[in-house]
């Protein structure tokens, strides 16, 4: 009888410790799922502040460009009013506008950019070059 008392208080002592811990083990778990949503909230709240801040940059980045636009234009009906009235000289300015063109045109064809060349050595004309896509494979013969 006295082993069936020590068996019971035995089985008793390791019941509450199991209890003890597999209920410390659960508030962990929930302690540590409050943290991890605390932190979700967190980060949604910065992504909508970011999204804000990007959002209204670009709204005053297109605000200034508008108004760029516009002094743009003002400055230059201001110099063509002013070309008109002080200018009385067709030559002028019909030259004026002839070297406006061939400015145009001269800076079209010297703006420094050329099309890849083919630089493979080659002592026949017909060769492949090196941007030839079987350059340096040889050809297997058929026999």
């Amino acid at each position: 009888m006295t082993k069936l008392i020590l068996i019971a208080l035995a089985t008793l002592v390791i019941g509450l410790i199991a209890g003890v811990l597999i209920g410390r083990s659960g508030q962990s778990t929930s302690l540590r799922q409050r943290r991890l949503e605390q932190q979700i909230d967190e980060l949604r709240s910065e992504y909508t502040r970011y999204q804000a801040q990007v959002n209204e940059h670009f709204m005053e980045s297109a605000h200034m460009m508008r108004r760029l636009n516009d002094v743009y234009r003002d400055v230059s009906q201001h110099m063509a009013r002013g070309a008109n009235r002080l200018c009385h000289d067709e030559d002028w300015l019909g030259e004026l506008d002839e070297k406006d063109d061939t400015a145009r045109l001269d800076s079209q064809k010297d703006s420094g950019f050329e099309p890849p060349r083919d630089y493979a050595p080659k002592s026949d004309p017909k060769e492949k070059g090196t941007l030839a896509e079987d350059y340096g494979l040889k050809e297997k013969n058929k026999a």
